[in-house]
């Protein structure tokens, strides 16, 4: 009896009418605005899964949704500046959130030195970059793009997607806002294990692919001794080989950490000799299924790849 009342009860709830059509840039910007939609709609993915954001192009069919699209959400750094000829030419009507311009981010400053060799072309950010603050960092410069590694700053961005759906979307306004507040009460659970998870190893050096993690670096008190690549991912010579193969030695760098993305014999080859473990770590989240459920399988696993090379 108690289950023919049930079922006859959620018959009376109000079906969610159809979503609008919403286009997300990256896979983990695309979870988090999957997450508040549920029940509603999907969002359309523009960067493909395994695809490098750095030298992307759109495909006809997506640039077509972007110009369907009621709302469009991205970060807004150069890590996308091939959405920025697109963009322009949107309607009127259609809402785009540019989410470094959330109040309240945490944004660093793209790092600098031998140990990660940043390359001038990853100053040439936006001018949406230069309107948070940039901790540590001089603020007419572009921050480091790769801020959704932060799960402090997806809590942000969660409400903003929220209200933003809410008002291109009324009749779901409800939903969008439940969605968002239940989605933040898993990061907070999510940002807990994570710090279990990397609390035996802290404090062991290791070097990345390239420096795209500091945001995780920071809200989980760990920090890479140095890159192989430049900060926007370009290939290194010889000569930068070499350099981050002494540094391996004089850090004592445990583990040297590649990236689907990119050709694994790069850092195969850096890592000869030095008995720096070879582990994989990915920003994008290239090999998980796009989705809701991506942007904290991303997260857990940065952490349980860092845990399991450097233990």
């Amino acid at each position: 009896m108690r289950a023919t009342l049930l079922a006859l009860a959620l018959l009376l709830i109000p079906a969610p009418t159809p979503a609008i059509e919403v286009v997300a840039s990256i896979a983990p910007v695309h979870s988090l605005v999957a997450q508040v939609m549920e029940g509603t709609g999907t969002p359309r993915l523009l960067l493909p899964p395994g695809a490098s954001p750095h030298d992307h192009a759109l495909r006809p069919s997506d640039a077509a949704a972007l110009q369907r699209a009621a709302v469009v959400v991205r970060i807004g750094l150069a890590l996308e500046r091939w959405l920025d000829g697109p963009l322009g030419s949107l309607s009127a009507e259609a809402r785009v959130v540019t989410l470094v311009e959330i109040p309240g981010l945490t944004l660093l400053p793209v790092r600098e030195g031998e140990a990660f060799e940043a390359h001038s072309d990853a100053h040439d950010g936006d001018a949406h970059a230069h309107e948070g603050h940039v901790d540590g960092g001089d603020a007419d410069e572009a921050p480091d793009p790769h801020v959704w590694l932060d799960p402090d700053n997806a809590r942000l961005w969660l409400a903003a997607i929220a209200e933003t759906l809410a008002a291109a979307d009324p009749p779901n306004a409800s939903l969008y806002r439940a969605n968002a507040a239940q989605a933040r009460a898993a990061l907070d659970g999510l940002a807990a294990g994570i710090d279990s998870a990397l609390a035996p190893v802290r404090g062991r050096p290791f070097i990345v692919f390239h420096d795209a993690y500091q945001y995780f670096e920071r809200r989980f008190h760990i920090e890479a001794s140095g890159a192989v690549a430049f900060a926007d991912a370009a290939a290194p010579g010889p000569a930068r080989m070499a350099a981050v193969r002494a540094h391996i030695t004089k850090t004592g760098a445990r583990c040297l950490f590649r990236e689907p993305q990119f050709r694994s014999a790069i850092v195969e080859a850096v890592a000869a000799g030095t008995g720096a473990r070879i582990g994989v770590l990915d920003p994008l989240g290239a090999g998980l299924e796009p989705g809701p459920g991506l942007y904290g399988a991303l997260l857990r696993g940065l952490a349980d790849n860092l845990a399991a090379c450097l233990r």
